[in-house]
């Protein structure tokens, strides 16, 4: 929850001016697997897929490509590109991958907090209390990703942040912004987590980070389930 997505009415308007960039229609696909939108075994139709963004039939063909080298679709022959299964086991194994990396990032960043961090971190946070309860998900997104950035840009681990950032791909952070019980929870997870940070428990910040992916896991699971 960590990489701030489009919203879907901002990311399609942005698919219209730049059509030509196949990555923005994976996103979109991604987000509809991950979220259950479209369930395994449905059909990716490109000419479908194409009118709904309003983009040429190439970047979705591209998308598909690209999400089919990823394991996410897979390539029936004569039919098209079917949804790939995605079972409770493999979205856990996606939110511990990405909460090993966010995890060692805050035990990085933790021995360079400084009182001029920890109001950055408070007042991004106020943010997203701020959003989450006038239910502006794209606000939440914006937030929540500037939280985290605020964190890994102190390690200057960029090749550690990068693992990350292509990691949250396979988050649906849409479908996060949008649930206000998800959003209040990632509140006071932060607000212990400054804490810890404030007080040098490093071991308790790298828990409380270690919850956040845990907790983003069963949710998904959860609606995934329902």
């Amino acid at each position: 929850m960590t990489q701030r997505r489009r919203s879907s009415s901002e990311g399609e308007s942005a698919l219209r001016r730049r059509p030509q960039l196949s990555e923005d229609v994976a996103n979109h696909v991604r987000h509809m697997v991950m979220s259950g939108e479209v369930l395994p075994g449905s059909y990716i139709r490109l000419d479908e897929t194409a009118a709904e963004l309003g983009v040429s039939v190439t970047p979705v063909r591209e998308a598909l490509l690209t999400l089919r080298g990823e394991g996410m679709v897979e390539l029936v022959p004569h039919r098209g590109y079917v949804v790939s299964p995605l079972t409770p086991e493999d979205i856990v194994d996606i939110f511990w991958l990405q909460g090993q990396i966010a995890v060692e990032l805050v035990r990085r960043a933790a021995p360079k907090i400084t009182a001029e961090v920890i109001s950055e971190l408070e007042s991004f946070n106020a943010s997203l209390s701020a959003a989450v309860e006038k239910g502006q998900a794209e606000e939440v997104e914006f937030s929540e990703f500037e939280f985290h950035r605020v964190l890994n840009r102190l390690t200057n681990a960029n090749k550690l942040a990068w693992f990350l950032n292509n990691a949250t791909r396979y988050t649906p952070t849409r479908l996060y912004a949008s649930d206000p019980t998800w959003g209040r929870a990632a509140v006071r997870n932060h607000e212990e987590l400054i804490e810890a940070l404030r007080i040098g428990d490093v071991e308790r910040a790298c828990t409380l980070m270690r919850q956040q992916f845990t907790d983003g896991a069963e949710r998904l699971i959860a609606h995934r389930g329902a």
